[in-house]
């Protein structure tokens, strides 16, 4: 490789990668308050913070990923030509279609990257959070119940209050459980109790000497029963719907399933990858500027070519999902056009027209 090259080369780096980590902390930042949400609702334990925010970071790297390396290598190609360094590779041989080493070696990376975790990391970190969620609402201490304290019980089964608990937090004194279901309103007070946990989902509160008051509150329908002991059903999160599932299941499965939503959910963990290595050929000829010419102007157009992009996969993935379009058309309608172009814009970048002959 030659000495320019590896200048090159290292200008294409080092703008990918900042333009990489400032999107990053963006995305984390979105990511945190929405797990912040989550917990308030209580849908998430509040120990799993980090857990939880490291694994939703690697799923959006299939969508962040294509656009840093799209911006970094505009912003690194824009600066060749605002300094005039382009003009001096070209007047020395150097054309901006000599330069698709240094392009090559710095997009082809970042592909293979997009492609591990758009096929492989992504669909296994929705399953280990998944597992990690359904596990901690197994057991009060892990899902952030303390003495003192009301908390919302997951898929908003109701409210929950205990004065006091046991170290290992299977043992209480003075709950107070409110739930509500089709209009009827449950009040169950305790002066103690225990978890009990049967099989992988059973939970079960187990409240000895209190009182139980039910009714519909519209109906002023209430009755009043006291027991020496009583068993309340905790009820698990709203489970996963079609779309969750489809996320954290193995790409090896969907290619073994022939339904329109596995199908979907197939091309786009192919699309993604492949959409990030059409947008790094389309760095370079859209990266051609005039040297007073603003730099990041261009930064417009290249978040719009990014935005449709992905909201024409995320389309094209719903017609497929919904049976509008044939599993057999994927999303190539959109990755075939946006590829040639790309290839034929790199392989005309820089040419000069040949001379119009006037008759004499």
């Amino acid at each position: 490789m030659r000495l320019i090259e590896r200048y090159v080369l290292r200008q294409f780096a080092l703008s990918v990668a900042a333009v990489t980590v400032v999107l990053l902390l963006v995305g984390l930042g979105g990511l945190l308050v929405d797990l912040m949400a989550e917990i308030a609702r209580g849908k998430v334990p509040a120990a799993l913070l980090l857990s939880q925010l490291g694994l939703r970071s690697i799923q959006v790297l299939p969508m962040l990923l294509p656009l840093s390396l799209f911006v970094g290598l505009l912003l690194s190609v824009g600066r060749l030509y605002g300094d005039s360094e382009m003009a001096v590779l070209s007047s020395v041989g150097l054309g901006p279609q000599r330069l698709w080493r240094p392009l090559m070696l710095v997009t082809v990376p970042v592909v293979l990257v997009v492609a591990v975790a758009s096929l492989w990391l992504a669909p296994a970190g929705a399953r280990l959070a998944r597992e990690m969620i359904n596990t901690a609402n197994r057991s009060f201490l892990v899902a952030g119940l303390e003495a003192g304290r009301f908390i919302e019980l997951p898929g908003r089964g109701g409210i929950l209050y205990v004065g006091e608990l046991s170290t290992d937090g299977t043992r209480f004194s003075k709950m107070f459980v409110q739930s509500e279901r089709e209009g009827r309103l449950d009040v169950i007070t305790a002066s103690e109790g225990e978890l009990r946990v049967e099989g992988d989902t059973g939970r079960y509160l187990v409240l000895r000497d209190g009182f139980r008051v039910e009714g519909t509150p519209a109906a002023k329908d209430f009755r009043l029963m006291r027991f020496e002991q009583n068993e309340v059903s905790v009820p698990d999160r709203a489970p996963d719907t079609g779309a969750d599932e489809l996320e954290a299941r193995p790409t090896l499965q969907l290619l073994a399933q022939s339904d329109a939503p596995a199908r979907a959910e197939l091309h786009w963990r192919l699309a993604t990858p492949l959409m990030a290595l059409a947008l790094g050929l389309l760095a370079l000829p859209l990266g051609r500027g005039e040297p007073r010419q603003a730099r990041y102007g261009r930064m417009l157009a290249a978040l719009l070519i990014y935005v449709n992009a992905m909201v024409l996969l995320l389309m094209g993935k719903g017609w497929l999902a919904s049976g509008t379009l044939p599993s057999w058309l994927g999303l190539w309608w959109l990755l075939v056009p946006v590829a040639a172009l790309a290839i034929w814009l790199f392989r005309t970048d820089g040419r000069l027209r040949a001379p119009r002959r006037s008759a004499a």
